[in-house]
């Protein structure tokens, strides 16, 4: 299984905003520290403020902030609203549907609790436990002192 770029991307963001909690950051800033698109990191900021996990201050000085505190943002609650589905194989909800063998095959329930198992071990993490205690990262993502 493999969460596609966008949900990659949502969680990292969320992971930055948490560890500059106390200030408001910037999608450049973010897309800048992670080598990564500004363009497809601004689709991801409007998901997640569209989904309730950020606020958006616009303006001259205005960035991006965390919507509520890290421990109250659930990381299988934040993968199941940036994927489009989990469809692992054509036979799950959201995929094609067309195997001549759904009618009596035991593996689509097979995979349907093993992805049930993944979503599971997410929903057992918020994004406060990502980031608290954790000093490297820290270093990684803070404002560099100017």
């Amino acid at each position: 299984m493999r969460l596609n770029l966008q949900t990659d991307y949502a969680l990292r963001l969320l992971m930055h905003l948490a560890v500059n909690e106390d200030r408001l950051c910037t999608i450049a800033e973010a897309a800048a520290r992670y080598d990564i698109s500004k363009n497809h990191l601004m689709k991801v900021a409007h998901v997640l403020g569209r989904e309730g996990f950020i606020e958006t201050v616009r303006g001259r000085a205005g960035g991006l902030r965390l919507a509520r505190s890290p421990a109250a943002i659930n990381v299988g609650d934040v993968v199941r609203r940036m994927e489009a589905d989990f469809a692992i194989v054509e036979c799950l909800p959201g995929g094609a549907g067309e195997c001549l063998i759904t009618p009596s095959c035991r593996l689509k329930s097979v995979l349907n609790e093993a992805l049930n198992a993944f979503l599971a071990v997410l929903d057992g993490y918020t994004l406060g436990d990502l980031v608290r205690r954790n000093g490297r990262l820290r270093q990684m993502l803070e404002e560099e002192a100017a």
